[in-house]
């Protein structure tokens, strides 16, 4: 089987993790362990290699892809295979220690009982002490999959028994492949998304296939030359939060109302005019949970605004520097030539910084409109 078959197919450019990993389904000699940590860019297949991974080894041929453990295992609908991928900003030490006790259960079908955890950087310091001790006693036929940016988002004890897996950044060329393939996207459009998601393989396919998603990023691309004045980059900053507001409030506005729902149910809400005791408590923690997950989305969507404005003064700087690099945004040389010609490369790298201390600022809880208005008037032209 090549590494373009089977639960393989989607790991474009990941040629040398796919033999490790294939080798280790195969039962060569100390390849197998009993818990990984797979990191790499952001969209470059750490949980499709994870995925990948778990469905391989419950596969009896080794991944082809077409067998019910393959598919189901994929999908997430296989009995001993538990994904996990957090809505919220963190995974915190109850969530783990549920998951530690289902990994000291037996396969009820497959070979190993398997766990990913696709946001393994956001575990609690609690969290990790619990997987900790899981790590350090492990089943016999239980499987950790770990998944983060870098080895460094996760601590070093986590990390010491781990065996650590490094995917790289996918080319342009082996993304737009993957978009004309799998998602039957024309050429044009494929090659296009695929060099300004930058390898980000996820990216690449919403672009290609949401012309919202394409609006939105010209939108953004077309912020530099409207920062003009101190008017203007305080109202920017204010649209921008609104925006991602909005978009943070449709993308979970469908599940919050269906886990309303679902809990009413759940304690009997409503049957003969009855309240259960518990119901306020727990209306209360399902809220707090939905207000976290809304605060999430809403920093995912300005963080997406962040990564296109430091695409966009990157190409700058290469116009400056005269670099040899291929323009992200070719599509706009003319603009990002006249604003080349403008200004200064210290003053890009300036711009450039202060994108990054954005993020920063963000990330250590600064309320995103003040991040944002500090950001675009450092922008200012």
């Amino acid at each position: 089987m090549s590494v373009t078959t089977g639960v393989w197919s989607d790991l474009i450019g990941q040629d040398r993790v796919v033999d490790t990993l294939r080798n280790a389904v195969a039962g060569g000699r100390h390849a197998m362990t009993h818990a990984w940590l797979i990191v790499g860019p952001p969209g470059s297949g750490r949980s499709n290699a994870a995925r990948a991974f778990a469905a391989a080894l419950q596969c009896p041929q080794g991944g082809c892809g077409e067998c019910q453990s393959c598919r189901t295992a994929l999908s997430g609908a296989h009995p001993d295979v538990t994904l996990v991928r957090t809505e919220q900003l963190s995974i915190g030490v109850d969530e783990v220690r549920e998951l530690v006790r289902g990994a000291s259960m037996s396969p009820a079908l497959g070979r190993y009982q398997i766990l990913v955890i696709e946001d393994a950087d956001r575990i609690t310091d609690k969290g990790a002490d619990a997987l900790l001790k899981a790590l350090e006693e492990p089943a016999a036929k239980t499987v950790w999959m770990l998944c983060a940016p870098t080895p460094e988002d996760v601590i070093a004890t986590i990390r010491s028994r781990t065996r650590l897996v490094e995917l790289a950044t996918p080319s342009d060329e082996a993304v737009a492949a993957l978009l004309m393939r799998r998602d039957k996207v024309p050429e044009a459009l494929a090659s296009y998304a695929a060099r300004i998601a930058q390898g980000h393989i996820g990216r690449a396919r919403n672009l290609a296939r949401n012309e919202d998603a394409r609006r939105r990023r010209k939108e953004i691309l077309d912020l530099p030359a409207r920062l003009t004045s101190l008017g203007a980059c305080l109202t920017a900053a204010a649209n921008l939060v609104e925006a991602a507001a909005e978009e943070a409030s449709a993308a979970t506005a469908d599940l919050d109302a269906r886990e309303k729902a679902d809990l009413n149910e759940a304690l009997g809400f409503g049957a003969r005019g009855i309240k259960p005791r518990n119901q306020g408590a727990a209306l209360k923690d399902l809220e707090d949970q939905q207000k976290a997950r809304v605060k999430r989305f809403q920093r995912d969507a300005i963080d997406r605004v962040l990564t296109e404005l430091t695409a966009y003064y990157r190409d700058v700087l290469t116009v400056q520097t005269k670099a040899k690099a291929s323009l992200i945004n070719a599509d706009r040389a003319p603009e990002i030539g006249k604003l080349a010609a403008a200004t200064t490369p210290e003053a890009t790298l300036g711009r450039i910084d202060a994108v990054l201390d954005c993020r920063t600022a963000i990330e250590t809880n600064v309320a995103p409109l003040l991040a944002l208005e500090a950001l675009l008037i450092r922008l200012q032209l």
